[in-house]
């Protein structure tokens, strides 16, 4: 399962595309679409840390706990970590029919959120392919966010919790887009479209990065 390098996995053999964008941009969406069509694991860390919070007996629980609700990020080594366990379990899984001899496609949904996050990922985990930014108004990703909040059951979909999300979204996640568009790994899409389209924009470019 470990490369010979430093990081838990060859990025010869997996490929880890980063989707960035503020709470309620369209990322879940888009990355359902892409993992069907181009055979990606689709990994939400919003995800991940949720399920942790609730699993029975987590060390981590209420420490997810208190970050979602008071919006703010959850330190880097737990869900570091949590996405590094996630991806040797579909590696494993995968391993005798889709992906062979430990490869591995993963889409990384709404990670990093912060510069040590990112370094720490890269350097532990496995370094990034490509970082897709999905950019829209904070009046459409309200709009959204209001909408889902009615059936999601998230609570962190109230207009509270969404607007510390927006705050704490630009302040420490802007500066992860920057860090990526110099090394020439940033791809930003906008996602007020309507969905087809960006998804034709968005396919095409993982179209490009696999071939």
């Amino acid at each position: 399962m470990t490369s010979n390098g430093p990081t838990a996995f060859d990025h010869n053999k997996v490929t880890v595309v980063y989707v960035l964008g503020g709470p309620g941009a369209g990322k879940g969406t888009q990355c359902t679409r892409l993992a069907e069509d181009f055979d990606f694991c689709h990994l939400s860390a919003g995800d991940l840390l949720r399920a942790e919070q609730n699993r029975d007996g987590s060390q981590y629980g209420v420490l997810i706990r208190t970050c979602i609700r008071e919006g703010t990020i959850v330190p880097k080594e737990v869900t570091s970590k949590l996405l590094e366990n996630a991806m040797a379990a579909e590696i494993q899984s995968r391993s005798s029919h889709r992906w062979p001899n430990g490869k591995g496609r993963f889409l990384i949904d709404g990670f990093p959120r912060k510069m040590d996050q990112a370094e720490l990922f890269d350097e532990v985990v496995c370094p990034a392919s490509l970082v897709i930014h999905f950019t829209t108004t904070e009046d459409v990703m309200v709009e959204r966010l209001l909408e889902r909040g009615k059936t999601s059951g998230r609570e962190d979909d109230n207009i509270e919790s969404i607007r510390k999300r927006f705050r704490t979204y630009y302040d420490q996640t802007m500066p992860v887009i920057e860090h990526y568009s110099k090394l020439g790994k940033l791809v930003e899409i906008d996602s007020t479209r309507p969905i087809d389209k960006v998804y034709e924009e968005t396919s095409g470019i993982i179209r490009k990065l696999l071939s």
